[in-house]
């Protein structure tokens, strides 16, 4: 009797005392493991599942965990002359020995089902994240430039009205959190000299006025 079974998207047909090499399990070596997942029955009686055959399951004792053979890969990269990547790599598997099939009663064996130590891991992982307190937003620092705080959104002035501001000019004050007149008329010396270094333009504020202006345009 023989069985087709599925088990890390392959398929593999097994005899009683058959050995194979599985995709890693998560199972430790002496274990018994069962594989639910059984296309095909195969011997006196073929029988095919749709997709499995109910009642079907392939039982197996771990013999030991594994890495395959190495696997060479050659990266060339294109336009330079010769050049390419070497990498190495060994799959992890699992080595098994097929002890039994059971054409029915799979579900009252009471062996544990075999499962992809990947799958496992990504399970725990999922339930972690599942279990893990949300995270509380943090609060919004208010952006300053100065000794003035930046308002809440809608409470912007029209930073163009200033000498010598355009577009660009105005992006980098709000950039830098200034977005109200109220804020420019209240810097400081040392609040200038901040703002001439984030703005590229030493001297100006003080050549334009904008202080000046500013206070008069923060009255209305």
């Amino acid at each position: 009797m023989f069985a087709v079974l599925k088990t890390g998207g392959k398929q593999y047909k097994v005899q009683s005392g058959d050995t194979l090499r599985v995709e890693k399990l998560a199972a430790e070596a002496g274990e018994k493991v069962q594989f639910n997942d059984v296309l095909m029955l195969g011997g006196d009686k073929t029988v095919v599942g749709t997709p499995y055959v109910d009642g079907a399951a392939v039982q197996a004792e771990v013999v030991d965990q594994v890495k395959g053979d190495k696997v060479i890969k050659f990266v060339k990269r294109r336009r330079k002359h010769g050049s390419k990547r070497t990498v190495g790599h060994r799959q992890q598997l699992t080595l098994l020995r097929v002890t039994e099939i059971l054409d029915k009663g799979a579900d009252k064996s009471g062996v544990k089902a075999a499962v992809g130590a990947g799958a496992l891991a990504g399970a725990a992982a999922a339930e972690t994240g599942a279990k893990a307190p949300a995270k509380k937003a943090a609060p919004k620092a208010d952006a300053k430039a100065g000794s003035g705080a930046a308002p809440e959104s809608g409470g912007a002035d029209d930073l163009k009205q200033l000498s010598g501001v355009g577009p660009a000019l105005e992006k980098k004050l709000v950039e830098a959190g200034v977005t109200t007149f109220a804020q420019i008329a209240a810097w400081t010396e040392e609040d200038i000299a901040v703002m001439d270094e984030k703005l590229s333009f030493k001297g100006r504020i003080e050549r334009e006025g904008w202080v000046e202006q500013a206070k008069e345009l923060a009255k209305g």
